[in-house]
This record gives structure tokens, C-alpha cells and sequence, in this order.
């Protein structure tokens, strides 16, 4: 028997963490407004849903380690964005994040949207927080709940 994860999505069982990078605000402030439309389409009361800000992509992986630490969350959602300048600091934090990210979700159980923009430009950044190339928070946080309700599903 097949298993089908998009039909009739249970309730959730706990809250929605969001994590967001204040560094490229400008960009990952759409992030945010794509990522919380999509807790809304869910049905998900804004009072379930925590927001959270750090300062940069770096710092996504410990918030959402100490918010997933708590027990309280269903998913998580980060949300950041790292331009590539001229020197190697993009490939160490983009890696960093994804990295920590990954080792959280699997750490914990629980789905982490990966909303981490990594561009060449702003105006990559700008195209993919809402432009023409669509908005990553708003497929981070689809991710992440697609993902819930096939976990959900092989438990059983």
C-alpha cells in the first residue's frame, strides 16, 4: 500500500519555530513574510508560531538547537541569506549553516526548513525572496511541513 503524505494533513502537534537572520535584512525579511503566508495557508494561529531573529546565517544552527531543545516545536524554519564577497567568508558561513542545519534536523527529528539564500548578488537575493525566481521562505516552510506530514505518516 502507497503511502500518500499530501491528503488530509493532521493537526500539528506543537509550535512553529522560525529563525531569521537580521544580517541582509532587506532580503530576509521577504523570506519571513513568503515563510509565514505558508503557516498561514497550514492553518496555524499566529500565537503558535515563534519568531525569532539572530544576527546572521552562522548563528541559525544554534537557535534552532535551543528551540527544538525545548520540546515545544512541530518544525522549524531558517531563514537567511549570505552574498558571496570578495573574500572565502561566504563558503565558510553558507557551509557552516547548511551543515548545522542538516545535523539539527537529524539530531532531533523534527523537519528544519532550509530557507539560506547563498548568491553571487543582491539581485540574485532579491529574485529569490519574492522576485522572479519566486520566494525560498515560502518553499522552506512548504518543505518543512511536507516533510512533517511524511514523518507523520511513517510513524504510523
Amino acid at each position: 500500500m502507497a503511502m500518500d503524505s499530501q491528503s488530509d494533513p493532521a493537526p500539528l502537534a506543537g509550535r512553529v519555530l522560525v529563525v531569521v537572520s537580521q544580517f541582509n535584512e532587506a532580503v530576509t525579511r521577504r523570506l519571513l513574510d513568503g515563510a509565514q503566508a505558508v503557516i498561514r495557508q497550514e492553518g496555524i494561529p499566529e500565537e503558535q508560531v515563534d519568531v525569532v531573529w539572530v544576527p546572521g546565517a552562522f548563528e541559525l544552527p544554534l537557535a534552532v538547537t535551543r528551540g527544538l531543545d525545548t520540546g515545544r516545536y512541530a518544525l522549524a524554519v531558517a531563514l537567511g541569506a549570505v552574498i558571496r564577497g570578495e573574500t572565502p567568508h561566504f563558503e565558510y558561513v553558507s557551509q557552516s549553516a547548511s551543515q548545522g542545519l542538516s545535523a539539527v534536523a537529524l539530531e532531533h527529528g523534527v523537519p528544519v526548513g532550509f530557507g539560506i539564500l547563498t548568491c553571487d548578488t543582491m539581485a540574485q537575493a532579491r529574485a529569490r525572496s519574492g522576485g522572479e525566481a519566486g520566494n525560498k521562505g515560502e518553499e522552506a516552510a512548504r518543505a518543512a511541513f511536507q516533510t512533517q506530514r511524511a514523518l507523520d505518516t511513517l510513524d504510523g
